[in-house]
């Protein structure tokens, strides 16, 4: 039951999107559509779980005075193994996100899940933790990208259902701040009376 409580937190109540608000950069930048969103969101998932799960099984073997720049070089080989397999099977995945996939390696979500959780957990407890932490980010970027792909160009996951054009502002930066402050609210709403 732990293991799974350790999910559900990081999905509801450490979801890092609209709880903890960490990781806007890629949040604001890659949500222009819901098939984007998902694709950052499970690149970052990829990445934080088999990080948090190396961090956890080398954490005793780092020394003290490395430790933050020894986490960024484990960060650094699992996101070039995601992106060299965006490259590969999806191009134009890869194409879309561009810069952001590099940028994992810097990404607050990443490196604050292996300095307070991975590095002073077991292996299991630490993907566990990835695991929900990386699903809260990927749903939340989907249904981020979701509303402004809906909203901006009137199509869902790339297959247009309204004629004409959508709300530009939707599909450019304004409309990213302004669908992810009501996501908040809505989402903060929701898991309160759940609580």
């Amino acid at each position: 039951m732990g293991k799974l409580k350790l999910i559900i937190d990081g999905i509801i109540k450490n979801n890092p999107t609209f709880v903890l608000i960490l990781g806007m950069c890629p949040t604001l930048g890659t949500t222009t559509s819901a098939l984007n969103g998902m694709g950052m969101g499970l690149a970052t998932l990829f990445v934080l779980v088999l990080s948090n799960m190396t961090i956890s099984a080398i954490a005793k073997l780092i020394p003290e005075e490395v430790r933050i720049p020894s986490y960024i070089v484990v960060i650094a080989a699992f996101v070039t193994i995601v992106q060299l397999l965006l490259q590969a099977y999806l191009p134009s995945l890869y194409e879309t996100l561009g810069l952001f996939i590099p940028l994992i390696v810097v990404n607050c979500i990443v490196l604050g899940r292996a300095e307070a959780y991975a590095n002073k957990n077991s292996v299991i407890d630490s993907a566990c933790d990835g695991l929900g932490v990386g699903l809260g980010f990927t749903i939340a970027l989907t249904i981020l990208g979701f509303v402004r792909e809906l909203l901006g160009s009137g199509s869902i996951f790339g297959w247009k259902f309204i004629d004409g054009d959508g709300i530009l502002a939707f599909v450019l930066a304004p409309g990213a701040f302004i669908v992810l402050a009501y996501l908040i609210v809505l989402f903060r709403k929701v898991t309160a009376k759940k609580a």
